[in-house]
């Protein structure tokens, strides 16, 4: 089972590498990883997606207690969170397919944040099926390339630091 993993980490040199380390070191898989300074310059936020059974979940919540730059983690599957994806796509679309894409851009509540006479670079924002939706619509227009963020989620409470 895919779970997203919310750690408030020091804001310190190594820590992002001691996190990666202890997921390689011992087989498992970060499908993705956002990390960003908070509101303290002093704390960051890691969100991990990843996945396993009960008994590897619990694991990896175990290990990432242990290290010491390690303030808070929270399995965000098991509580009420908000999350969001991002997606930069660049589309070739041919001149009469130009103004599906535009409409599909407003449908999706996305942006359309540059524009070439051959390509158009798109920004959508939502969901993991929103992000995948609008991927799928876009295949057939001809899609050049894409970058994802990668999850990024907070819970609905407030998190108290240990």
């Amino acid at each position: 089972m895919r779970h997203t993993i919310f750690v408030l980490v020091e804001n310190k040199f190594g820590v992002l590498s001691r996190v990666a380390g202890l997921f390689s070191g011992r087989g498992y898989n970060i499908e993705s990883i956002s990390v960003g300074e908070t509101i303290d310059p002093q704390i960051s936020t890691m969100v991990i997606v990843t996945t396993g059974d009960d008994w590897i979940i619990e694991q990896i919540l175990k290990q990432l207690n242990k290290l010491i730059d390690v303030i808070k983690v929270v399995d965000l599957t098991e509580i009420d969170h908000v999350e969001r994806e991002m997606i930069l796509i660049k589309v070739a679309p041919r001149q009469e397919q130009k103004a599906e894409v535009l409409k599909l851009v407003e449908i999706f509540r996305g942006r359309v944040l540059d524009s070439s006479p051959q390509t158009y670079t798109i920004e959508i924002t939502g969901d993991e099926k929103k992000i995948q939706a609008f991927i799928e619509l876009m295949k057939p227009v001809g899609i050049k390339e894409f970058v994802r963020s990668g999850k990024i989620a907070l819970p609905r409470e407030i998190i108290k630091k240990r």
